[in-house]
């Protein structure tokens, strides 16, 4: 669409606050544009590259404090099972020294018994 050439002149201050507005349409739509740009950015940085490997990492981590663990609990178990036996051999051995004591203090007994039976003979 041809437009004629428009006529009257235009006042300085009409053009000075439309070239006002377009400036000031134009810093809007670069502001806009700058919006858009850096949303776009934000966007990129969300999902870095290095992201897989961190969570790998994190996991491997998680995994090894799991066996860590299981190694320490199996060690504790077997730190209590050889209580048990170390107390059961402990208990097995009073037990026979106990047995030993009453032997032998009936041998004692036994002695004085005859020692009493000899002097009453020998009186």
């Amino acid at each position: 669409m041809a437009r004629g050439r428009k006529k009257g002149k235009k006042s300085a201050k009409k053009k000075v606050a439309k070239k006002k507005k377009v400036v000031k349409k134009k810093a809007a739509k670069k502001k806009v544009a700058k919006k858009k740009a850096t949303k776009k950015k934000v966007v990129k940085k969300k999902a870095p590259k290095k992201a897989p490997k961190r969570v790998k990492a994190g996991k491997k981590a998680a995994a090894t404090k799991k066996r860590k663990t299981a190694v320490r609990r199996k060690a504790g178990k077997k730190a209590a099972a050889t209580k048990k036996k170390k107390t059961a051999v402990r208990r097995k051995a009073g037990k026979k020294a106990a047995a030993t004591k009453k032997k032998k203090t009936a041998v004692r007994r036994k002695a004085g018994k005859k020692a009493a039976a000899t002097r009453k003979r020998k009186k």
